[in-house]
């Protein structure tokens, strides 16, 4: 395959010196340009080469996942992403989505009436090179936690440089992440980053896909503006080839409505928030429902001619064309249509003269060119789509927001009318321009002492002597309050899809908190340390167990899926009189496997997004109250429902009654618990009382999201912190987190009618808990010489979980108890840990913690003894 640097390399003489990745992530063109002749052409950008929006999406999420490792957890949770207007508008948001809790502003050139701004600079190299920051929130860039710069390439370091300088001035802070696809400084402008870094007493660091330089031979900007001249047609817009061999008509293009959410910002362009990508998330599925509609107009393969012999047909070749900075949002809705099945691709329009050279080794094959169609402040002008003709396309996606949508877009030369001369269907989807909240003009309120941020400062502006490009900086906005982080969502935190679950903790992920099981049940039992303060080593199942978890789960997903089904039935019954939908917020993290699982009940069944939202409750501790506090802040507690796995003996129930009752401010929120199984009947809501095997109980974080148990440590967690929990990360080739869902989800159409039919005489009937798990464990608690109900853990998944994290003493197996008990056998056999069969258990099984355990209560062998 010919590099698509090739031709210029070959008459300019310029050359990419590096890592072996640079030719596959970056081809040549020439630039219109007077200040730089060449352009390096991203392959992975999105920009001027469609690609795949699985890679431009992966390359950037890939990098926010790497500056997220290298800050750690904690300084993660304070960054805020800044990306570069506006080829990396996008490449930023996915920065942002990989580090999954920071917020997102990237600047613009389009100034916003009444919004202030917070900042701007100017790009030296570029042909249009005013920047704005306007965030909606003047308190964004306040904080004291790292900033994160984003843009594609990292040639100089001119721009970022000089943005860090202005900004440092008003928000001074400790670091600085700059993260670009490609590093193609040269040497003095490495040394140049280190020596500036030391001038403002800040670290700074760089992530990048690939490092190079690009070698430039004397007289390069002459030369490439001459070959410039000599290959671009008199007037410079020249159109492009028409494909397949033109269109006699030219096709009305499609406006599909995408019913965007409300108050959902189009764009980072006044901000960002984990929330907001939330909303988008839960609104995809629509969205992409009504592109695919759309598109099925016009893009099936034609039928054979008479006599013909059949063909096998294929699926049509999508482009979805974003428009110049709204990048981010055609990027997502591109890749749920490549979620769909469809065969796409993703670009979008460039405000970039670049010469068009219909040549394999040229990056820029052909060039559309069209009038601006946004009213933009610095006046009319062209604006280019590259790669577009000729690339084999059935149809495209013009993705533009309504400041966009405007009579040049639709006019005889203008862009959609471009598209429909080389494409045979175009399909408009406007997206609305997000209008902040714009704050009244009013005097600064000066208190009565003083304080540097106290009142609104005139617009301050430096020259940068390596550039002479500038940076202005305006109104200094009030340090950033004290306030509660938003949810963490996979991909960044946990295995789950970010739509299906927010985590209302803090990434420990960095911290090392493992211990050796005896050493933790001796410190436990000794009163030395809590059980929330560590983590057992995440125990990893042999082979022959996992082929257990598959035929387990195998033989349970239609049970498991009615007992979703009627529990989440039960819920949306008890909550019918409710203007909102339930709030499920699962104990994390066995409650998380099945609050997922009734979200897409909800969904599947009546077309509901229910949201979702994972806490941590510790025993003797209560749950977390700041976890209580922001769902306060977003939802109505009267909408929220608890949700766990199962009850045992009721002690999690217990804890989070008391927790509530002991204070008026979470008086709102209702303590009953909604289980899948409850055969310690301590709750009103569940799924069945039958105590059985629940697959998601056989395995620890592999089955629920890579996430581990929750930690509650005063070094870690302060009086304003959520609880942590870690992500495992590393064990993702065992994941089966997403396998136990989908098979459970599979059975659900196959077990509706009976649900419907089983939750009306479920509601008919008497609920009320009777609270017999709890007498049972007493009473073995006793007969046993334990002496602490806490040590005794009735039923199938309480077994498990003793055998997988605690030093488990022996196991009690109802007489006659079969397949549900087949991994709870084997695990004891593992563990060398007796199985004593028992008439007259209410439970399947009950696990019994050694009940004065210090190491020695252990064999030589380590395995633990029979008997005291």
């Amino acid at each position: 395959m010919v590099w698509t640097g090739t031709w210029v390399a070959e008459r300019l003489g310029v050359e990419l010196v590096g890592d072996e990745e640079l030719t596959a992530l970056l081809g040549l063109a020439l630039r219109r340009n007077p200040k730089r002749a060449h352009l390096l052409v991203s392959s992975v950008l999105g920009k001027h080469v469609p690609q795949h929006p699985s890679v431009v999406y992966g390359s950037g999420l890939g990098l926010g996942l790497r500056v997220r490792e290298l800050l750690g957890a904690d300084e993660a949770e304070n960054a805020v992403v800044l990306g570069y207007a506006e080829t990396a508008t996008a490449l930023g948001h996915a920065v942002a989505d990989g580090l999954g809790s920071a917020p997102y502003l990237h600047s613009t050139r389009r100034p916003v009436a009444g919004v202030t701004t917070a900042g701007g600079f100017e790009e030296s190299h570029s042909h249009a090179t005013s920047h704005l920051l306007l965030p909606e929130d003047p308190e964004l860039l306040a904080g004291k936690g790292p900033l994160v710069l984003v843009d594609d390439e990292f040639s100089t370091g001119n721009t970022v440089l000089n943005t860090i300088r202005g900004l440092h001035e008003r928000y001074p802070r400790d670091r600085y992440v700059v993260v670009a696809l490609v590093d193609m400084r040269a040497p003095a402008d490495r040394d140049r980053l280190t020596g500036f870094a030391a001038e403002i007493g800040a670290r700074v660091d760089l992530i990048s896909l690939a490092a190079g330089t690009v070698g430039l031979p004397d007289g390069v900007l002459e030369k490439g503006q001459e070959l410039v001249a000599r290959h671009e047609p008199a007037g410079g817009t020249a159109p492009a080839p028409r494909s397949r061999g033109g269109y006699a008509a030219v096709a009305t293009p499609v406006r599909v409505d995408l019913d965007w959410p409300a108050e959902l910002p189009d764009g980072g362009r006044h901000g960002f928030t984990p929330a907001h990508r939330a909303r988008l998330e839960a609104a995809l599925p629509a969205m992409t429902d009504a592109l695919t509609e759309a598109l099925a107009v016009g893009t099936a393969d034609p039928a054979p001619a008479p006599g013909a012999a059949p063909h096998t047909p294929r699926a049509p070749r999508v482009l979805v064309l974003g428009f110049e900075e709204l990048m981010y949002a055609p990027l997502r809705l591109a890749g749920a249509l490549e979620d769909a099945g469809l065969d796409v691709r993703y670009s979008t329009t460039t405000r970039s003269p670049v010469l068009a050279v219909d040549d394999p080794g040229y990056a820029i094959r052909t060039r559309l060119v069209f009038p601006a169609h946004d009213t933009p402040a610095d006046g009319p002008g062209e604006r280019y789509a590259y790669n577009v003709a000729g690339g084999g396309y059935d149809a495209v996606v013009a993705v533009v927001d309504s400041a966009a949508d405007t009579p040049e877009l639709h006019a005889p030369e203008g862009l959609l009318a471009q598209l429909a001369a080389h494409i045979p269907h175009v399909v408009l989807a406007v997206v609305p321009s997000y209008a902040p909240q714009t704050r009244e003009a009013v005097e600064p309120v000066v208190p009565s002492a003083p304080h540097p941020q106290a009142a609104v400062e005139p617009v301050a502006e430096t020259e940068s002597e390596a550039t002479g490009s500038s940076v202005v900086i305006g109104s200094e906005a009030p340090e950033r309050s004290s306030m509660l982080p938003e949810p963490l969502r996979g991909p960044a935190f946990s295995s789950y899809a970010p739509e299906e679950v927010g985590w209302l903790l803090q990434d420990l992920s960095d911290v090392e908190l493992e211990a050796p099981t005896e050493e933790r049940e001796e410190a436990i039992q000794s009163g030395g340390a809590h059980y929330a303060e560590s983590l057992p080593v995440e125990y990893q199942p042999s082979d022959r167990y996992q082929e257990l978890f598959h035929s387990a789960l195998e033989a349970t997903a239609a049970r498991i899926a009615h007992a979703v089904g009627i529990v989440t039935e039960t819920v949306l019954a008890e909550k019918s009189d409710r203007p909102g939908p339930p709030v499920l917020v699962s104990l994390a993290r066995a409650g998380t496997p099945v609050g997922v699982l009734m979200r897409r009940w909800a969904h599947r069944r009546h077309g509901l997004e229910l949201p979702h939202y994972a806490v941590s409750i510790v025993r003797g501790r209560g749950i977390d109250a700041n976890a209580l506090r922001w769902l306060a802040a977003h939802h109505d507690p009267a909408d929220v429902v608890f949700v766990d796995g199962w009850t045992g003996k009721g002690a999690i129930t217990r804890e989070l009654a008391a927790a509530l009752r002991e204070s008026e401010e979470f008086a709102g929120f209702d303590p009953e618990i909604a289980v899948l199984a409850d055969p310690g009947s301590c709750v009103r809501v569940y799924g069945t009382r039958e105590d059985f095997l629940i697959p998601s109980a056989c395995l620890n974080s592999t089955v629920s999201g890579l996430i581990s148990r929750t930690v509650l440590r005063s070094d870690l967690v302060g009086a304003d912190d959520f609880h942590g929990a870690k992500f495992y990360r590393e064990l993702a080739g065992a994941d089966v987190s997403n396998t136990f869902l989908d098979a459970v989800e599979a059975r659900f159409d196959e077990v509706a009618d009976t649900v419907d039919r089983d939750v009306k005489d479920l509601l008919a009937g008497d609920r009320t808990p009777t609270w017999e798990g709890w007498a049972a464990v007493e009473r073995i608690s006793e007969e046993y010489g334990i002496h602490d109900v806490n040590l005794v853990k009735p039923g199938v998944g309480e077994t498990t979980r003793v055998l997988l994290r605690r030093v488990p003493w022996k196991i009690l197996a109802r007489r006659g108890a079969g397949a549900d008990l087949a991994h709870v056998r084997l695990l004891a056999e593992q563990r060398g840990v007796p199985v004593e069969e028992v008439d007259g258990l209410p439970y399947t099984c009950v696990g019994l913690i050694h009940p004065q355990y210090t190491r020695g209560a252990t064999g030589a062998d380590g395995k633990a003894v029979a008997s005291r």
